[in-house]
């Protein structure tokens, strides 16, 4: 199960459900993918086929929705 958080710019932000504990998110788009911690702060794990510029619009969105992805991810992992 993925389930998706919002969309953006033709991005899904969304997570895997049998993942690490660590707040993250998946991102991806029809040219790739890329993954970035939340905590303790914002920054990328990992990506494939994205170049940097589409990278840093990602970040961009990760920073401007970051409490909302949090809330989801408690809310998702039945976390209080």
């Amino acid at each position: 199960m993925s389930p998706t958080i919002f969309r953006e710019k033709g991005y899904r932000f969304f997570f895997l459900s049998n993942e690490e504990p660590r707040i993250h998110v998946h991102v991806t788009c029809e040219k790739g993918e890329a993954k970035f911690w939340l905590e303790p702060l914002i920054s990328l794990a990992m990506f494939k086929g994205l170049n940097e510029k589409a990278l840093k619009e990602i970040q961009k969105l990760v920073e401007k929705h970051k409490n909302e992805i949090i809330v989801a991810w408690k809310q998702h992992f039945g976390q209080s």
